[in-house]
């Protein structure tokens, strides 16, 4: 008996024409059937966002011959939920994957991503689903490398599913890679700055800025990994209860 393919549900946070989904689309085009939903404009930094108090677009988009595609002008969240709801009609897809998005989404960075906000909320849907980043901003980016990972780690995804309510933080070197590596989410901040400038009005106006600062020196951490060349898998959960913390705070004294 002839095993149907499985349906896999394309998403990102760089938009419907970024080179990291085109790359991510044909990657999964191999494995499965495609469906693709995506931000109409760049949605880079949203976190898990959704649109509440005006109305999303929601279109048909034909970009790339013999891919079902769509476009929402809403967040990356926005655009799984509406799959769920609109296009899969609550049956849902046999994987969700986000990106591969240009720039990475290591450590701290995950809190902040669209890309792995995305994936997040695939996992929240009960959909095993993995998010992919690389280590290059330029629209120039060669995605090419990443694509034999790409395909590894979907299709073990895919064969062995993933625990309960947790979901993958996959993020490529830009450097050669030599293989793969399950870590863990290092121990890092950004110090962040805000550069103050003047707009022709002499109205103050601020530009986000900042420095990374790593505060692990550990080997199973998912930047070192990167740094020396590895792509970084790590299992992320959306549950942020500090179960460690639960029997400390039984101790304080509360009055009832």
């Amino acid at each position: 008996m002839k095993r149907n393919k499985p349906t896999i549900l394309v998403v990102n946070d760089d938009g419907i024409t970024a080179p990291g989904i085109k790359a991510l689309i044909y990657a999964m085009n191999d494995i499965g059937r495609v469906v693709v939903v995506a931000p109409d404009s760049p949605q880079s930094g949203m976190g898990h966002a959704i649109t509440i108090g005006k109305p999303l677009r929601f279109d048909k988009e034909e970009l790339y011959e013999g891919i079902e595609m769509y476009k929402c002008s809403g967040t990356p969240v926005d655009c799984v939920k509406l799959a769920v709801n609109l296009v899969f009609k609550g049956k849902k897809p046999d994987l969700c994957v986000s990106g591969i998005n240009h720039g990475l989404n290591n450590s701290i960075n995950v809190l902040y991503s669209g890309t792995m906000s995305a994936a997040v909320e695939g996992a929240i849907e009960s959909i095993p689903s993995i998010g992919f980043s690389l280590d290059d901003y330029t629209q120039q980016a060669d995605f090419e490398p990443c694509v034999k990972y790409v395909k590894q780690i979907a299709l073990q995804v895919l064969e062995h599913g993933l625990p309960t309510a947790t979901l993958l933080n996959v993020n490529f070197p830009a450097t050669p890679l030599k293989g793969i590596k399950i870590c863990r989410q290092a121990n890092a901040k950004w110090a962040e700055e805000f550069d103050e400038r003047m707009d022709p009005h002499k109205r103050p106006y601020y530009w986000l800025t900042g420095v990374f600062q790593l505060n692990d020196q550990g080997e199973d951490t998912d930047v070192w990994a990167l740094e020396n060349g590895y792509v970084s898998v790590v299992p992320v959960q959306f549950d942020m209860t500090a179960h460690h913390a639960i029997p400390v705070l039984n101790g304080w004294k509360f009055n009832n």
